[in-house]
């Protein structure tokens, strides 16, 4: 398992639970995984798939992501391929010769294929050994993203009643959970719960005062860096990414008003690095599996704590730090309001309402923000204090003397009967000539104008520190007011001072980076990022594909010399290292070089241990050459493609083995263009010289025959 965990993915260890859902889904069990986004559920059924003969069904309702996830494989040197809506007929009948020829190991398919007649009689000729179903939440009605075509999946068990199943969520409630295991009839599945918490997200909330200039100040701090923004509604969205370009950002909205080859352009942009910011509506969501994303923006208050949870883990899916910002007003609960007074059904209207509840609450806390998502999880967070959310990173907060505006707003609240929202009372404070003011005679009151030197931001800021610190309390219903509680009226009674935190309008709290985000090369980290789109617009894939920042700052961070140090980096396996190991170090090498650095070689321990892997895996490769095996016989006995035991081959010759591998030279003609090929582009270097052979020659071929020049 470890070898081909590294082999094919290039990582070193498995991340927590992953071993253990391996090792039971191998046994044959049934199993329920709930691991956080970003938390490696994908390689709980990859991984055991590589292993497994026969193919694995993969469940998905997200194209992109298919996409996203059989791009990934394919470049791994996994055969995988998918099945939707957006091939054509004639690309439909390709993939399932290809997988009726047996060539595929993954098969993703859109649930709404089990729908369509006579497709499981196709299902039926494969020799499926495993079933996993990806965001298994949509089974239910009670997640926050139901899908009837999901309750078609217990067709699977039908078709293969003795296959075992994997199902995989990243938010899932207990009632949830209970539905799916009843509606997957996985009877006694082992359960897999990890923690919710993604401790690389920083959590903020900050007031709706002057959103779009706190907005623009974020998206500088995370220039050239990918980001998502949420919106309410289609217009926002498309409002939003003129208002960016007036500044210099360029933007493109994605919402389901877009025709689908407009979303679908957008989309690719975005995933391939070509525009950095997407505007979306939270309704119609992203179904993206892009690594890298920097930011997450919500300018509207989303409706659910699972939605928010959701839409926020598609940052810093690689681990790396990633930051999530919500803009927050309590008006916004009324757009909110009037989808949910729309739902006919009186119990699914109360759910709609209870889970928006929470959503305030959240937004409105005081307490550590990491701890009130996981304990609306059911998770118990012990810590009171998480060091990575704008409540326990910010300081110990400034006092200052609002006693003055205070009991102006205060006195407002009270003088109007207690009957009024805050924008109301503001306009009151502020002397405004509306309408509504005029009409409630509010303008013959002693404390109409009062507040008119200060900022209508300033007053709407005031209200929320006061509602926070007790002094104001919000009267729920269809139309929010402000009351003053009891300790406001003690206050103003006895004409006791207010201290509240020192207003800083439109700032967003600036949080200190840690250090082990900025312990790499930045300018060879940017360096090696312009190649990794350079290969990635050549190959047509999105650049994470290529190697995702992990990767490209633990380089950074090594400055590997030559291709055995670099196939130590984390997510270099066998295929990538010999795609785009010699190009990656000869860049590393000559930046070295360019700045006249001295480099340190690793560490002595983990040179030994990488030797000792590679050792034993070698040593059965080197007695089937010397049994005068083919390429091709040994790939079949190993168990791997043909690209890998060529490695095999150029790393015995490089150790001096003492090895006749001459019965696998190419032929004399073949050899001559292979040497005329390096002459020519004057390097040694693999990519030059496959650009100017042309695909009549292969990777491997040329492998081979350099071992002869």
């Amino acid at each position: 398992m470890r070898e081909r965990l590294k082999t094919y993915f290039g990582y070193d260890t498995f991340r927590p639970y992953q071993q253990e859902i391996i090792d039971t889904v191998l046994k044959g069990e049934d199993v329920l995984v709930l691991l956080p986004t970003g938390g490696g559920k994908s390689l709980c059924y990859q991984l055991p798939a590589l292993i497994r003969e026969g193919i694995t069904l993969v469940i998905s309702p997200l194209i992109a992501l298919m996409k996203d996830q059989v791009d990934a494989l394919n470049a791994n040197g996994i055969p995988a391929s998918y099945l939707n809506s957006s091939l054509s007929a004639q690309e439909i009948q390709t993939v399932q010769q290809q997988a009726l020829s047996g060539k595929l190991k993954l098969l993703y398919l859109a649930p709404e294929r089990l729908g369509i007649l006579g497709f499981d009689s196709f299902l039926l000729q494969l020799n499926v050994r495993l079933i996993a179903i990806d965001e298994a939440h949509c089974v239910s009605e009670w997640g926050h993203d139901f899908r009837p075509d999901y309750r078609r999946l217990v067709q699977l068990r039908t078709l293969f009643p003795t296959v075992n199943m994997i199902a995989l969520t990243a938010t899932a409630t207990t009632r949830v959970r209970q539905d799916i295991v009843r509606y997957l009839q996985m009877p006694q599945p082992r359960v897999f719960l990890s923690s919710f918490n993604r401790p690389n997200l920083f959590y903020s909330v900050q007031p709706k005062q002057q959103a779009f200039q706190q907005l623009v100040t974020l998206l500088s701090r995370h220039k050239n860096e990918s980001v998502i923004i949420y919106c309410f509604s289609r217009q926002d969205t498309e409002d939003l990414v003129s208002d960016l370009y007036t500044q210099g950002f360029r933007a493109l909205a994605y919402h389901a008003g877009l025709e689908k080859q407009q979303r679908t352009r957008a989309q690719e942009a975005f995933i391939r690095d070509e525009v950095h910011i997407i505007v979306a509506t939270i309704a119609f969501g992203m179904g993206i599996d892009k690594p890298d994303v920097r930011l997450i923006v919500h300018m509207d208050l989303p409706k659910t704590i699972e939605g928010y949870y959701q839409e926020t883990g598609r940052a810093g899916r690689d681990g790396l730090s990633s930051e999530c910002v919500l803009f927050y007003t309590y008006a916004d609960k009324r757009k909110q309001d009037y989808f949910i007074a729309q739902i006919q059904d009186e119990l699914e209207q109360a759910q709609a309402q209870k889970k928006l509840s929470d959503m305030i609450g959240y937004c409105e806390s005081t307490g550590c923000r990491r701890q009130y998502v996981l304990r609306y999880f059911g998770e118990e967070w012990k810590e009171s204090f998480c060091g990575t959310c704008d409540v326990c990173q910010a300081p110990s907060v400034e006092l200052q003397d609002a006693t003055v505006l205070s009991q102006k707003i205060l006195s407002g609240v009270l003088r109007t009967g207690e009957r009024f929202g805050a924008g109301y009372v503001c306009d009151v404070l502020r002397g405004s000539a509306r309408d509504r003011v005029v009409e409630n005679k509010h303008d013959r009151l002693s404390v109409y104008g009062i507040a008119k030197d200060v900022s209508r931001q300033e007053v709407m800021l005031s209200i929320d520190l006061l509602l926070r610190y007790g002094y104001l309390e919000k009267q729920l219903g269809e139309y929010p007011t402000l009351r003053v509680s009891g300790e406001g009226k003690k206050a103003l009674t006895h004409r006791e001072p207010i201290l509240l935190p020192k207003i800083e309008t439109g700032s967003v709290l600036k949080r200190a980076k840690k250090e082990k985000e900025t312990d790499y090369d930045f300018e060879l980290f940017t360096k090696l990022r312009q190649l990794r789109k350079q290969i990635a617009d050549q190959q047509g894939v999105p650049p994470f594909v290529v190697f995702g920042d992990r990767s490209l700052q633990e380089m950074s961070r090594a400055y590997p010399q030559d291709t055995t140090a670099f196939s130590t980096i984390f997510g270099v396996g066998d295929t990538k290292l010999k795609q785009y190991g010699e190009l990656f170090v000869s860049h590393i090498v000559e930046y070295v070089q360019e700045k006249g650095m001295s480099v340190t070689a690793p560490k002595k321990e983990v040179i030994l241990l990488k030797k000792e892997r590679i050792g034993s895996t070698i040593q059965k490769t080197k007695e089937l050459i010397e049994k005068k095996y083919t390429l091709e016989q040994i790939a079949n006995a190993r168990g791997f493609v043909c690209s890998t035991i060529v490695q095999h081959i150029e790393q015995l010759v490089q150790m001096g083995a003492e090895l006749d591998i001459e019965y696998l030279k190419p032929a004399p003609e073949r050899i001559e263009k292979i040497k005329e090929a390096f002459v020519h582009t004057n390097s040694s270097a693999l990519s030059p010289v496959k650009e100017f052979l042309g695909e009549e020659y292969s990777y491997d071929e040329i492998r081979l025959g350099r071992l002869f020049l």
